[in-house]
């Protein structure tokens, strides 16, 4: 019954594929008016159903904070669509480019214009369930395309909701929700895309790029990574503090850009400990009772958290708990966590060798700046790098000499609210990029145009067989050193 109920599922994907390119190639070329309708229909949804959206994260996660969803789900989706729909008209203009000397003088003409690709395939994660599919769907639309998502298993009551609603608002030919387990995800991944997303983990980033290598489909890879946070000896420590306990303990850790771990001075790993430590307490005064505090999703990742804990501790480390409000969480049945600092991690130690994605904090120590800069470069690149200080020529050395996907200077995950900057990674964390300008090039192609003048150049210059003087003279010009 359940192979039966996948290759129902299997078909009904392909078919919806097969109508929504015949229906991409019969519209071509998409106005920009329709673009504009289609991201106002996505804004709508959105905001219209903003509540039950919230609802259904909090029902997901076990529990998750109403205005964190509305502000890290919604609002940057709402927002990314807006300007989108502002900015479509400028970005969809054709490039000039200059014709090859002397070609120009001699009337030809070179441009690139942006065609949209066709149909997006969108595989979004559990951690931001809304946003990882409608932050990119500003791009996607904003292009030209139509789309087919599948959002996470591990999140099914947003998973059901974004299926009943979608149809409310498209058309199927023009976007479309799958829901289902792995096993729906892997078909998905397979299926012949003009471009396919994925954002989650790199693990799965390999298979997807392997899935979609048979069919030569073009993929944007947003993965994690264990993005590090440089603590500069001449950074102001309590905004430290205050700012890498924000950034951690948002959605209890479980972000792809949380600053994973800290790079600190060696005579300055208690006052950065203290104050990680005030800056939770601050925020989060309770957790098993705070309605602002994030569940860890489910109990197969809660149990993995416990495991790079025991883990450390057998192998040495030690493990600070901060518990604001002294709370029991030994009693309690749900998978709230508390923020954990790391002392002393070693390489060998789960909590140094995957990305952690929940609340654990490994603290790194280092004599020189130098020392903290090798150390990243020996692992792989990052998805974000954080820096605090006010050394100017230690931040340039940090930043010239380290490779990320994206920067923050003096706090943390805030470049990936910047609509006009590329949000992507590199290497393992991940590959290509969207958000404004850089989305929307990620979702159309490219494509070269060039206006050959009446007169003949190619026998002008030399080209034409029987090759002689002009041909000579060609190359005598052209190569040259």
């Amino acid at each position: 019954m359940v192979a039966n109920n996948i290759d129902g599922e299997t078909q009904r994907m392909s078919q919806v594929l097969a109508v929504q390119k015949a229906s991409f190639t019969a519209a071509m070329p998409e106005s920009l008016d329709v673009r504009r309708d289609r991201i106002d229909r996505a804004i709508a949804l959105l905001v219209d159903h903003a509540e039950d959206f919230a609802k259904a994260v909090s029902e997901d996660f076990g529990h998750r904070s109403r205005d964190q969803t509305l502000m890290t789900d919604i609002m940057p989706s709402v927002s990314a669509l807006k300007h989108a729909k502002k900015h479509l008209e400028s970005w969809s203009k054709g490039e000039k480019r200059k014709p090859t000397f002397p070609l120009g003088l001699l009337g030809a003409k070179a441009e690139v214009v942006f065609q949209p690709k066709g149909v997006v395939g969108v595989v979004a994660p559990w951690n931001f369930p809304i946003g990882m599919v409608f932050v990119p769907m500003a791009g996607i639309l904003a292009a030209g395309n139509r789309a087919m998502i599948k959002p996470s298993e591990f999140t099914e009551n947003v998973s059901a909701l974004m299926a009943r609603l979608v149809p409310e608002y498209f058309d199927e030919s023009e976007m479309a929700v799958f829901t289902g387990g792995a096993d729906v995800g892997v078909a998905f991944s397979k299926l012949a895309f003009d471009h396919m997303i994925f954002t989650g983990a790199t693990s799965v980033g390999k298979h997807i790029m392997r899935a979609a290598a048979d069919n030569l489909v073009p993929v944007t890879l947003e993965l994690g990574g264990k993005s590090p946070t440089f603590i500069g000896r001449s950074a102001n420590k309590d905004l430290v503090g205050q700012r890498v306990a924000l950034g951690k303990m948002m959605n209890a850790g479980q972000i792809c850009l949380a600053p994973d771990y800290l790079l600190v001075a060696e005579d300055q790993e208690g006052a950065v400990i203290d104050s990680v430590t005030k800056g939770a307490a601050a925020l989060y005064p309770t957790l098993l009772a705070n309605d602002d505090y994030t569940s860890v999703v489910n109990t197969r990742n809660y149990d993995r958290l416990q495991s790079y804990l025991a883990d450390a501790r057998e192998k040495g480390a030690e493990v600070i708990e901060v518990n604001p409000g002294g709370e029991d969480f030994a009693s309690s049945n749900g998978h709230k966590m508390p923020l954990h600092i790391v002392r002393n991690p070693t390489d060998d130690m789960k909590v140094m060798q995957e990305e952690i994605f929940g609340p654990i904090l490994p603290v790194k120590t280092y004599k020189s700046i130098d020392d903290a800069i090798d150390y990243v470069n020996a692992n792989d690149r990052p998805l974000g790098l954080y820096y605090f200080g006010q050394d100017k020529s230690e931040e340039d050395r940090v930043l010239t000499r380290t490779i990320s996907g994206g920067v923050t200077v003096n706090d943390v995950l805030f470049h990936n609210a910047m609509e006009d900057l590329p949000f992507g990674g590199v290497g393992p964390s991940g590959m290509g990029n969207y958000h404004g300008l850089d989305g929307f090039r990620t979702f159309s192609h490219a494509r070269a145009v060039y206006r050959q003048p009446k007169l003949d150049v190619a026998g002008l210059a030399g080209f034409k067989p029987p090759y002689g003087k002009a041909t000579a003279k060609t190359l005598a010009k052209e190569l040259k050193k």
